[in-house]
């Protein structure tokens, strides 16, 4: 137990010198954050997979798994989501080390430690921080469409249109702080 609490402390104070107190930091931490509520919608998906189809028993009705009884429609469709969504989850925990690395540049460039976006040259940082929030905005939409794929209410194409968006902001921000540097 000690020694999770002393990790954090380390990270909270890594945190703090390379992305600040400020804006970059709570872009940073939205993102992270609707990065988590993602992956805890899609153990979610997984559950529901799991449950539709236990092991070894034969679906209700009697009839195998294989055969088209009743309940295998669902069972295919919570396993088919799942293994749909997981390269998505995928990518888009990929982009985690990217909006870090985003967020650290720009707190080097432009330091914040309050509620105010540092105007920088030109104000690209303000664009800078416009796109590191719609990606985190748009990253809570996906997970909200993994909950409605998981409820039977959405498809699993519009938790990639929403995952597109949010790699489409991030990439913006990247080329955005690029496009200014030195």
């Amino acid at each position: 137990m000690l020694k999770g609490l002393f990790g954090a402390g380390r990270q909270g104070r890594r945190d703090d010198a390379e992305l600040g107190k400020g804006v970059w930091r709570r872009t940073h931490d939205r993102f992270r954050r609707g990065l988590d509520r993602f992956h805890q919608m899609l153990e979610g998906v997984e559950e529901e997979a799991l449950r539709a189809a236990p092991a070894g028993d034969p679906p209700a009705g009697g009839a195998p798994a294989g055969d088209g009884g009743p309940g295998a429609a669902s069972r295919n469709d919570a396993a088919d989501n799942y293994a749909a969504l997981v390269p998505t989850a995928d990518a888009l925990a990929d982009l985690l080390p990217l909006v870090r690395s985003i967020a650290a540049r720009a707190h080097a460039i432009a330091p914040s430690e309050g509620m105010e976006i540092p105007t920088g040259t030109g104000g690209y940082l303000n664009d800078v921080h416009r796109e590191l929030s719609r990606a985190g905005n748009a990253l809570a939409a996906a997970a909200e469409a993994v909950a409605m794929v998981r409820l039977g209410a959405g498809a699993v194409s519009g938790v990639e249109r929403r995952a597109a968006l949010v790699h489409g902001h991030v990439a913006r921000a990247a080329e955005l702080l690029e496009s200014k540097q030195p």
